[in-house]
């Protein structure tokens, strides 16, 4: 059973995740147009799980699953859409998980949304910091559980959700 664990921000998150970004350039070479540092643990100052969200750009989603093998070489468990359309999705680190990575085709709204997210939590210090302390009061609420744990912050990531992608849209106009 996974402990649900939130731990302070560590500067060795961006490392993690470069490293990891080398290894998918390697492997999505001729696909991929661009690999970004998404979720808790690319926010300095946020306290998150410790597992490294990985988001890459690619050409054709459909083209992905070919690198399935490639991708088990490296450690990991291809899932498929895993719930978002359109998306390809997998896993390292087995019940001690480290990275997730999320790949979607250019032009996936998903993509804003993301980046728009972690860049809102960036600028906004103060809902960076009620965030980083409803994950901890939901660690220690339900420790082994996680389905209940993001249930527990689910309105508060859609609200965050919502002002993210609006402050980006007023940013860009």
């Amino acid at each position: 059973m996974r402990k649900v664990e939130i731990r302070s921000y560590s500067e060795n998150w961006i490392h993690m995740f470069r490293e990891e970004a080398e290894k998918l350039n390697v492997i999505f070479e001729h696909e991929m147009i661009a690999i970004y540092h998404i979720g808790s643990t690319s926010v300095p100052g946020l306290k998150a799980k410790p597992i490294i969200d990985i988001m890459a750009v690619v050409k054709d989603i459909h083209n992905v699953d070919q690198y399935n093998i490639e991708m088990r070489k490296i450690g990991y468990v291809p899932k498929g859409e895993n719930g978002i359309v359109q998306r390809r999705y997998f896993q390292k680190g087995g019940d001690n998980r480290t990275h997730h990575v999320h790949i979607y085709q250019i032009g996936s709204c998903e993509i804003t949304r993301h980046l728009a997210f972690r860049d809102y939590l960036i600028a906004h210090p103060d809902e960076m910091k009620k965030y980083g302390t409803l994950k901890q009061n939901l660690a220690h609420q339900f420790p082994y559980n996680i389905d209940s744990y993001i249930e527990g912050k689910d309105a508060f990531v859609k609200d965050m959700e919502r002002k993210a992608l609006e402050w980006n849209k007023d940013k860009a106009d």
